[in-house]
């Protein structure tokens, strides 16, 4: 089945607004059909097996555009509006795309001459206009690639995380199974869909009729709480900035009711305890989920009901419906309870691939099993708690460090909004640690790295306190939310 299908097998002719908004809204049969009219159009015009760039904002037009690429049987390669030209012309000659979508501020702001063909906007209002719906069911199965979605490499080139039809219908029943969601859910997305975790709440609730709203301006904190408020959304999904910005940034948020926000979910790393405890006990009424995935899972891998969240702090949770989650030591083999080991996947939403990576592809994909490089443990229950990223490890005088640990105790001192370790050079110990911490009162630095270093002598070890400090007064992150 395509996957475009398997989203509107119920919804296709439904007058009901998919989008809903302050500045657009679309309905569910105008998206069926004006998606079905960008199929046609790519269909007729390239054919099929094409790599298509698609570049923008969430919005109407982004969706749209989405849709019709994986319905035309083309794969779609969203990507980050922020692109630096070097990324796109090394993406563009990877995957031999000479197609891009994207709207004029992209087209200004980036060099696009490589490019046979752009569409912008106005280009894009004649399609839907001119095109005819054809009949497209003849083609495309499921296992066929929907979409390449790329990623930071460690080598410093991106990777392309190949994701399957059957992927993602795969991964979006566990998190519709899993949250209960129901067409009467609405979900305010602050999260962009050149990313997975955001890409996953589009599926979601397309699939189950519900409603989205979208909001590209984060840092104005109070359009964020107005939204969740004004269109009585029931959900909000955010990485540990999200959370962090809101608790620690925003002087109303705490304050504010919420009377239709059923839950939230958080994905994209860790979120240290002290925020989840400070969200729980703000907001008892709203279901806290934590939940864990990558890329290369098409998104979700685990989560952690709400109900234990406070009970299993920390804990990443068990694997989502469908998918096995283990975690092993070297040789493969589970290791004794409470021991730390390597975790590892397996389910349908596991991605086929990276793109034209073979040896890459190897290091992740053994007999059947995703290996995800978080380092983790299991308790006695079966939940998973993850100690690191194995690339995240610091080694300090001959001991391992991981950075986690210290960033949690440094987060409890108050008018801390966020820390960073990182182990840097130094010329006698060759790597000490440095922590790099964002504070919501510069004025008072000398005062918070006094409380600082006074809560690590008490709390850590002496060789896992932080040598080096760098404060800030804003969070540095990404489009997506990450740091």
């Amino acid at each position: 089945m395509n996957v475009f299908d398997y989203f509107f097998k119920e919804t296709k002719y439904l007058e009901k607004d998919f989008v809903i908004g302050n500045k657009e809204t679309i309905s569910y049969k105008e998206l069926y059909n004006n998606s079905l009219k960008i199929a046609a159009y790519l269909n007729k015009s390239i054919g099929i097996d094409k790599k298509i760039v698609l570049i923008n904002q969430n919005s109407v037009f982004f969706i749209t555009v989405y849709l019709g690429i994986m319905k035309s049987g083309n794969v779609c390669v969203p990507l980050d509006f922020s692109i630096e030209q070097e990324n796109l012309n090394f993406i563009s000659n990877t995957t031999e795309s000479d197609l891009i979508f994207c709207d004029k501020k992209i087209e200004s702001k980036l060099d696009l001459k490589g490019f046979k063909t752009i569409i912008d906007e106005d280009k894009f209002d004649k399609i839907l206009k001119n095109q005819n719906i054809i009949d497209l069911n003849s083609v495309f199965v499921s296992q066929n690639l929907a979409e390449i979605i790329f990623t930071s490499g460690s080598t410093g080139k991106p990777k392309g995380v190949m994701i399957t039809h059957q992927n993602i219908i795969s991964n979006t029943d566990s998190i519709i199974e899993y949250l209960g969601l129901t067409s009467k859910d609405i979900q305010l997305i602050v999260l962009p869909f050149y990313y997975c975790f955001g890409l996953s709440l589009l599926h979601t609730h397309l699939r189950v009729g519900g409603q989205v709203v979208f909001n590209n301006t984060f840092m104005f904190l109070g359009t964020v709480i107005n939204d969740l408020k004004k269109f009585r959304c029931t959900g909000f999904s955010g990485v540990p900035s999200h959370y962090q910005m809101l608790l620690k940034k925003s002087k109303s948020f705490k304050e504010t009711k919420f009377p239709d926000l059923r839950y939230v979910t958080q994905a994209g790393g860790k979120l240290h305890n002290v925020f989840i405890e400070e969200f729980v006990e703000t907001f008892p009424d709203i279901n806290f989920n934590v939940m864990y995935g990558q890329t290369e899972a098409t998104a979700r891998l685990s989560y952690l009901p709400s109900e234990l969240v406070l009970s299993k702090l920390g804990s990443i949770g068990k694997a989502i419906p469908e998918v096995i989650l283990k975690v092993v030591d070297k040789e493969g083999n589970e290791p004794p309870l409470g021991e730390v080991g390597e975790i590892v996947a397996k389910g349908g939403n596991i991605m086929s691939g990276y793109y034209k990576d073979p040896e890459g592809t190897k290091e992740v994909l053994k007999e059947g099993l995703l290996y995800t490089g978080d380092l983790a443990k299991m308790d006695k229950d079966g939940y998973i708690y993850i100690v690191a990223r194995e690339k995240e490890i610091i080694k300090v005088g001959g001991k391992r460090i991981s950075p986690k640990e210290i960033e949690e105790v440094i987060l409890s001192v108050p008018l801390v909004v966020d820390c960073t370790i990182k182990g840097v050079y130094d010329d006698v110990l060759g790597e000490v640690l440095k922590a790099i911490v964002v504070i919501d009162r510069f004025d008072k630095k000398e005062l918070i790295k006094k409380e600082i270093l006074m809560q690590c002598k008490d709390r850590l070890a002496l060789y896992k306190i932080p040598q080096k400090f760098e404060f800030l007064d804003k969070m540095m992150i990404k489009s997506t939310g990450k740091k």
